[in-house]
């Protein structure tokens, strides 16, 4: 029996991006996601060269040429987009993310370098696959942070591994796997997974059967939770080998449709973010993942321009929940933070009996801004992770026993060693730092 890939892929501007700067391709044999950075044009260039080098290779190679044939075509990529970088200067610090599998027979080779994810629901349960090479992630795999902590972490756009203009050796996960059929691939960027939770990630595969729908809807989650990057999904099915299999599909920076608009301008959320301009694309590489009112700014005469889309809009927010603190304590408020003209959109909904003086610093910092959820009970989730980062109490501390009085004389006898320090974070290149 033979097997191959049924697929589809779908890709969005965003509602604050300018430009895309993902790319994604599709085909019976091969699937390649890749998520740009790196300056207005340098993006979308570094993903569609990277995309093209490997829609080279779209073909069914042995299983034992898999790994050497798509390292060898990411070198390859990598050369070119040095090479143009030094031709244009204004290309400096381009770089992108990829992932990539490619079949051969029920054999599949992946390799994987930067953040964007590929995720596996195989018999109805959704694994991640890869790992994040993110500096956030560095942080939780140490020990040093929580993965919730990760989530709102300051940082959590750096990457520390990319294809870009640095001559430095690629660094690259890579792994043979099993193709199993009934298998469901996800390739996603982080304009997904950034604000769309695993869970509703999971249902979205497991509900949807016609892979066209699957995907428009998990793009449609995105731009419905503000999208504020660029979103792509890569989603295949590996079936029973088709006798007339449909040729690739291209999306992203790399199609013939690279600048075409967002499709989530008629949701409440794109209604929310038309009333402020669009980011200029990539000026500042550290874009925190936010929803679209974080940056709203509206004015009374606003409401008359927007009419009913106002009120479409003020009821998709009160359909959410953020968590932060009030009158000292943890507080869950209904709603959105922030306001539109007189309009608040959000209000008090519980206060807690966790106090805010009574947590570790980490987790103070964490709820010194909101953290917004998509539902109640996310943010009751919030909660509860915070009430397990209370300080534990201090010790009391008894008087000192004659034997134990301190000594004015300074003691002779060998000094504990010191601890040994944590292992330092690595430093990050200039081109690793890029983030999108």
């Amino acid at each position: 029996m033979t097997i191959s890939f049924h697929y589809a892929a779908a890709s969005d501007v965003g509602l604050i991006r300018k430009s895309n700067q993902d790319a994604g391709y599709a085909s019976t044999n091969l699937l390649v996601l890749a998520d740009g950075m790196g300056g207005a044009a340098g993006g979308d260039i570094a993903s569609s060269v990277v995309v093209a080098h490997l829609a080279e290779i779209d073909d069914v190679p042995a299983a034992e040429e898999l790994l050497p044939l798509l390292t060898a075509t990411l070198e390859d990529a990598h050369a070119d987009l040095i090479a143009r970088s030094a031709q244009k200067t204004s290309l400096a610090g381009l770089g992108t993310t990829c992932i990539a599998i490619l079949r051969s027979s029920n054999k599949l080779g992946m390799v994987h370098i930067g953040d964007s994810r590929a995720y596996l629901l195989r018999s109805g349960t959704l694994t991640q696959i890869t790992h994040d090479h993110t500096l956030v992630q560095y942080l939780v795999d140490k020990g040093e942070i929580t993965p919730e902590e990760a989530e709102h972490h300051p940082k959590r756009n750096v990457i520390m591994r990319n294809i870009g203009d640095t001559p430095e050796p690629l660094e690259i996960d890579k792994s043979i796997r099993e193709a199993i059929v009934g298998d469901r691939w996800l390739l996603c960027s982080d304009g997904l997974f950034g604000v769309v939770s695993k869970e509703r990630i999971e249902q979205t595969l497991r509900e949807y059967v016609d892979l066209n729908a699957c995907a428009g809807r998990l793009v449609d989650l995105a731009l419905a939770a503000g999208a504020p990057d660029n979103v792509t999904v890569v989603v295949a099915d590996v079936v029973v080998n088709d006798v007339s299999p449909a040729p690739p599909i291209i999306v992203g920076s790399a199609a013939v449709d690279a600048h075409k608009p967002t499709r989530g301008t008629t949701s409440a959320a794109g209604k929310l973010a038309a009333w402020r301009p669009r980011s200029e694309d990539y000026d500042d590489d550290v874009v925190e993942r936010r929803s679209p009112w974080a940056r709203i700014a509206a004015a009374l005469a606003m409401f008359a321009v927007v009419g009913g889309g106002l009120g479409g809009g003020y009821a998709w927010s009160q359909t959410q929940y953020y968590v932060t603190h009030a009158g000292g304590k943890v507080a869950i408020f209904q709603g959105v933070p922030q306001t539109v003209g007189p309009l608040h959109l959000s209000h008090l909904y519980e206060t807690t009996d966790v106090e805010v003086s009574s947590l570790k610093a980490v987790a103070q910092a964490r709820i010194s801004e909101p953290i917004t959820r998509s539902s109640l009970a996310e943010a009751r989730q919030v909660v509860a992770d915070l009430a397990a980062q209370v300080r534990p109490p201090a010790p009391e501390h008894e008087p000192p026993t004659p034997d134990q009085t301190p000594s004015v004389f300074p003691t002779t006898g060998p000094r504990p060693k010191d601890a040994p320090s944590e292992a330092p974070i690595p430093q990050l290149s200039a081109a690793s730092e890029e983030a999108k």
